[in-house]
């Protein structure tokens, strides 16, 4: 039997491991989306992570065996700056791990986190809302404009965050992502 699903903890503690080996890292997906428009609940946890070479047997080490941890995965995503996961071993809660450099949106998530206090003395490094909300356009773009679920944490990071939305911030990363038209739309969607 599993024991109840808590992403935070799940987050807070993969959090730890990073921040005990000086990983710089930054929590995305819909958890940070959750912090910056309308929460909601999570299948999984995105952590953008600093990574390199000699991080993995530590990491390996620090987080075995709370989770599966696939090496030859991880240093396959450290070659190609890409992605694996994680499993939460009691939860079955995935952890996307992303190796920073493989989106031109990376090293901002990365500068611009911000410490959130999620309760019980834990703080986790959070994307702040405009890269929160660049990711998920462009995820939205990737997967043909069709997800629901991507356009509502769209429309909800729009709607709590209002004014507070640094525009030309937003406006100035677009291009790279090839998501301006996508932008402008949401953002008049939100008015």
């Amino acid at each position: 039997m599993s024991e109840p699903v808590d992403p935070l903890a799940v987050a807070w503690t993969v959090s730890q491991a990073l921040a005990q080996l000086g990983i710089v890292h930054t929590i995305g997906g819909s958890l940070a989306a959750s912090f910056a428009g309308e929460p909601r609940s999570t299948i999984d946890i995105d952590v953008v992570a600093a990574l390199e070479e000699f991080h993995v047997e530590p990491l390996v080490a620090a987080l075995s065996p709370a989770f599966y941890i696939d090496e030859i995965g991880l240093r396959r995503a450290l070659r190609e700056r890409s992605s694996t996961n994680l499993i939460h071993q009691s939860t079955q809660l995935k952890v996307d791990l992303f190796v920073a450099g493989g989106t031109p949106l990376d090293t901002q998530q990365l500068a611009r986190r911000r410490s959130v206090d999620v309760g019980g003395g834990r703080v986790l490094p959070i994307h702040p809302p405009e890269d929160i909300l660049l990711q998920k356009l462009r995820w939205y773009q990737m997967g043909g404009r069709s997800s629901d679920r991507q356009w509502r944490d769209i429309q909800g990071i729009i709607r709590v965050q209002g004014r507070r939305l640094d525009r030309e911030y937003l406006r100035e990363q677009a291009p790279a992502l090839g998501i301006e038209t996508l932008l402008i739309d949401a953002l008049n969607e939100g008015l």
